[in-house]
C-alpha cells in the first residue's frame, strides 16, 4: 500500500493499492503464468534487487480478480496476515473510505500493521498527526 502526500485531495494523501511478486530472472515463467492466470498486471525489472516483478496497481483488478482468488485459495504463509489487512484495505477504498479523514486515519493505521520489515515512505504517526491537524 503506498500512501503519498497529495496537495490537489481534499484529505491531502493518495492511498495506491499495490500487490507484486517478484522473482530472478531465470524464475520468470512462474510470473508470466500468473499474469496469464489472472489476466492482469505487468512484468518488469525491479532495479533495486535486480529481480522481475508480476505488479498489479487497478484497485477494480485487485478486487474482482485478486482477492477473491486469495480468499478462496488462502496463502498459506505469514504473508497470509499482510494480505488480510490488503483486502481489507482495498475494500475500504472500494467503499471511498479513503475520500474522507476518518476512513483514511484507519486504513493508515491498518497499513501501518503491514509488512513490518518493509520500507515506508512516510511513518504512519506522521500521516495521522497531519490529519489531525487539518481537521
Amino acid at each position: 500500500m503506498s500512501i503519498s502526500p497529495r496537495s490537489t485531495l481534499v484529505v491531502g494523501w493518495e492511498v495506491r493499492p499495490s500487490l507484486s511478486v517478484s522473482q530472478n530472472g531465470d524464475r520468470s515463467e512462474v510470473l508470466q503464468l500468473m499474469q496469464e492466470h489472472f489476466g492482469c498486471g505487468t512484468l518488469r525489472p525491479d532495479r533495486s534487487d535486480r529481480t522481475l516483478k508480476w505488479e498489479v496497481r487497478s484497485l477494480p483488478l485487485i478486487e474482482t480478480r485478486i482477492i477473491p482468488h486469495f480468499r478462496s485459495y488462502p496463502l498459506l504463509s505469514g504473508k497470509r496476515a499482510d494480505f488480510e489487512l490488503f483486502a481489507d484495505i482495498c475494500e475500504r477504498m472500494g467503499r471511498g473510505e479513503h475520500r474522507g479523514t476518518e476512513g483514511l486515519r484507519e486504513i493508515v493505521r491498518l497499513a501501518g500493521q503491514m509488512n513490518p520489515s518493509g520500507k515506508r515512505g512516510y511513518r504512519p504517526e506522521s500521516i495521522i498527526q497531519s490529519l489531525e491537524m487539518k481537521a
